[in-house]
């Protein structure tokens, strides 16, 4: 059961420390007075330098790159919370690293979404609160209870205006099958239609071919998805889209901006005219390249904490 505190208190770890800035001022709050460090050996310290007792805390913590450091981050510091008598404690992940190893993909492997999710939950933590797992059953690895925002939130009113009065020659594209849902509902709401990216292999070692479910001939698309890692999919969705299609131009955007390996690159190197992203991962200045825009998440993100705290729904926010 959670009990509320006599106050929030917002405090961050380091991997997103703007966004968690930015959260708390539209809270008219101040940031929680701690400190992230590291021991010589490498081992993570967390230091809290207020007193929490009784207080209802929100830690903002996106789980990106390092992983692992920024999930111990987040372990460490929901521990030090608990030790020192907080009411209740709601980790705030606006990317939740490990979400694609939701299953076994193959014998022997393990599904790591499930047990980050037990970690969380034995370190303390009362709630979760997370934006677009990349899975939504994640969502039941929890014990406790957990609130799903969705990106869609903040991407589809930009695209709505950046093509009011031109929705008949816009239509979203799904780069995948397992993505039709969230394209289905990204369209509806921009009051356009939508298309699907169908990927086969014919034969072993031979290339995927790629067929195109719908008309985007002359066309906008917009490619929708989760999250860009490699930007591979991406990219080659991109071009099918130019090359067999006939679009007459493309735009993206994913939630999530994790751009590793030879993303930038490639996404430099494609036909998409702009690629915008949510600031959930940090983006470093190397990465930012005049094809990427990045859109605010901080005024989503704060009404959500102001709500769980209010005992207010937050499906309005949906």
């Amino acid at each position: 059961m959670i009990f509320h505190g006599k106050g929030i208190k917002i405090f961050s770890c380091s991997s997103n420390k703007p966004l968690a800035l930015d959260i708390a001022k539209d809270l008219g709050l101040p940031l929680g007075n701690s400190e992230i460090g590291i021991f010589s050996d490498g081992e993570i310290s967390c230091s809290i330098s207020e007193s929490v007792r009784g207080s209802d805390v929100f830690i903002i913590q996106s789980t990106s790159c390092p992983v692992n450091d920024n999930l111990m981050e987040l372990l460490i510091m929901i521990d030090a919370l608990r030790r020192a008598s907080a009411a209740s404690i709601t980790a705030v992940i606006p990317y939740y690293g490990y979400a694609r190893q939701d299953r076994k993909a193959k014998s022997r492997d393990p599904i790591s979404a499930k047990l980050t999710a037990n970690l969380i939950t034995t370190a303390g933590a009362d709630r979760v609160l997370t934006m677009d797992l990349h899975s939504p059953q994640i969502q039941g690895f929890f014990d406790i209870p957990l609130d799903h925002l969705q990106g869609v939130s903040a991407l589809a009113p930009y695209f709505k205006k950046l093509f009011s009065g031109k929705e008949e020659n816009l239509v979203c594209l799904s780069p995948d099958v397992g993505s039709v849902a969230r394209v289905r509902n990204f369209a509806s709401r921009i009051g356009v239609g939508f298309a699907i990216i169908d990927k086969r292999r014919q034969k072993a070692n031979v290339c995927e071919v790629m067929n195109i479910i719908g008309d985007v001939k002359g066309k906008s698309v917009l490619i929708v998805d989760d999250m860009v890692d490699t930007a591979g999919t991406l990219c080659n969705a991109a071009n099918a889209v130019i090359e067999k299609g006939g679009a007459k131009e493309v735009y993206a955007c994913a939630t999530h901006g994790v751009l590793s390996g030879p993303a930038i690159e490639r996404i430099e190197a494609s036909p998409i005219k702009e690629l915008v992203l949510l600031d959930t991962i940090l983006l470093p200045e190397e990465k930012r390249i005049e094809k990427i825009k990045i859109l605010g998440t901080h005024n989503l993100f704060a009404q959500a904490i102001d709500r769980i705290y209010t005992d207010k729904p937050i499906s309005i926010l949906y």
